[in-house]
């Protein structure tokens, strides 16, 4: 099912998520729908704050398959990379954003067996991007400046 991405301006985007402690079918069918959901917006990543829902939730896909990430937490990064950076919840819009080039995150799966992932590039972006979702953040938050269509970009 497709859900509603809600939109900067909506309170819900600025809340702590709590973390899961059911590893149930509620959860699997919210996994589903935000898969489904970023799919469809054409994303490459997705928070559950960003449907409504204030759970440490996050799915990825940047071109190398769906990756489920459940109570997410940083635990290396290194190395630093800067570029422009959207969000579902801020549409129309990109910023100029400094990240890590090389994080690694522990979480567990929809079974809640613990895992870690190690992401460069683009999955370290998105890495970061959906869980500062989780403690309430948003890229225009930590953004050197915003990105206009007719501007071009350099480090």
């Amino acid at each position: 099912m497709i859900r509603k991405i809600i939109t900067l301006g909506n309170e819900t985007l600025r809340k702590e998520s709590k973390p899961m402690q059911k590893f149930d079918l509620r959860l699997w069918l919210l996994l589903r729908d935000m898969a489904e959901t970023m799919y469809d917006a054409d994303g490459v990543g997705l928070a559950a704050p960003q449907v409504g829902i204030l759970r440490r939730v996050v799915v990825i896909d940047i071109g190398e398959g769906l990756v489920e990430l459940i109570n997410p937490e940083i635990i290396a990064e290194e190395g630093e990379q800067a570029g422009p950076e959207g969000c579902l919840s801020v549409p129309g819009r990109q910023g100029f954003v400094r990240r890590p080039n090389k994080v690694t995150v522990r979480a567990l799966d929809r079974k809640g067996k613990p895992f870690e992932i190690t992401g460069e590039g683009l999955m370290a972006r998105a890495l970061c991007h959906e869980i500062d979702h989780l403690s309430g953040r948003v890229y225009v938050d930590i953004m050197d400046h915003e990105i206009f269509p007719d501007q071009e970009e350099e480090e």
